[in-house]
């Protein structure tokens, strides 16, 4: 495990584990909402590049029953201060925020910082981990990275001196185990607290009929199912960067990702349309699971949202035949695919 140290404002020392994933654009959705699971973090603060991002993600993740809240600079102060009073007591898990409206944020004991979006430069790196890790306490920085930000990572590290070292991003084999080692932790503790005689009539009238062990194990398996859907697929790990592929961790290209098309939209920010707009739009009427869809771009007058290849027609006639926000519009592909 790798530990970095860096001098925090406060004088105090944070020591951080950190981590990175290499993961496609359109999957970093699905792969932050494992990697939370499998963290399990008290307190989060989630960086992104862009307040769509932001927005984006509370949507998404708080969707998945997480307790997520937005912080950016399209908020008015009176926002930014009730944002900040929920992460503060507690009633918040993650905050998604944007570098500049995280200038001077102090929040005690976050025990995770995940880079959704690498930072521009290696200082302002630096400074998102040392927001984790205080107190004499080990914090974790994780870091979502495309293929093409390989190199940005090697910068970061010769410019800290640490490794970042490079995960797989959990298997649904890996969450299974984690979550069974969740149970485990919370029935050794409801064992210990004693507290189950209003149920203990229940395992009597079975133990007529069926083992205890057996009893328990199926008690185990309910749980179990209760927790959650399993995640349907794995997730591909992006493929790392030939060694002569030119670098564009921040470059314009604006072309779709390998393996997804880009979907035309008729309708944009003059129509009061949203990225939950579009989310909802294209879950809604094709059935296509939300976690699949890539980046969403909004202008004033129309909207671009990446989907994957395989499924594009279908999302475009089921949308077409629908409505977006009680209307039709237009839905195509786009024609710079």
């Amino acid at each position: 495990m790798t530990i970095a140290r860096e001098k925090s404002a406060s004088g105090t020392v944070p020591r951080v584990r950190q981590v990175a994933y290499i993961v496609r654009r359109d999957q970093k959705p699905a792969a932050l909402d494992r990697i939370l699971d499998m963290e399990q973090p008290r307190t989060a603060i989630v960086f992104c590049r862009t307040r769509l991002a932001v927005d984006t993600l509370v949507e998404t993740l708080n969707a998945h029953g997480y307790r997520a809240e937005a912080l950016h600079g399209g908020m008015q102060q009176r926002q930014r201060d009730a944002v900040m009073n929920r992460v503060r007591s507690g009633k918040t898990d993650l905050l998604m925020a944007t570098d500049v409206a995280a200038r001077g944020l102090d929040i005690e004991h976050v025990s995770h910082v995940v880079n959704y979006d690498l930072p521009a430069d290696p200082e302002s790196y630096v400074h998102r981990i040392g927001r984790t890790g205080r107190a004499g306490r080990v914090g974790t920085a994780i870091t979502l990275a495309d293929a093409r930000e390989h190199r940005l990572l090697r910068t970061i590290e010769r410019f800290t001196k640490q490794t970042i070292e490079v995960q797989q991003v959990p298997t649904v084999k890996d969450l299974q185990a984690r979550r069974l080692e969740l149970l485990t932790a919370t029935l050794r503790d409801r064992l210990a607290a004693d507290d189950f005689d209003d149920v203990r009539a229940v395992v009597t009238a079975l133990a007529d009929d069926f083992d205890v062990m057996d009893i328990a194990a199926a008690a185990v398996k309910m749980a179990q199912g209760a927790s959650g859907d399993e995640p349907d697929a794995d997730i591909v790990a992006a493929p790392q960067p030939k060694a002569d592929r030119g670098h564009r961790e921040h470059g314009a290209d604006r072309g779709a990702e390998r393996g997804m098309a880009r979907v035309f939209v008729g309708a944009g920010k003059k129509a009061g349309i949203r990225p939950a707009d579009l989310v909802g739009a294209i879950a809604g009427e094709s059935g296509v699971p939300s976690n699949v869809i890539g980046a969403i771009r909004i202008t004033d007058n129309f909207s671009v949202v990446e989907v994957p290849e395989d499924l594009a027609d279908r999302i475009i006639e089921a949308v077409k035949a629908g409505n977006l926000r009680g209307k039709k519009v237009t839905v195509r592909r786009d024609r710079d695919n």
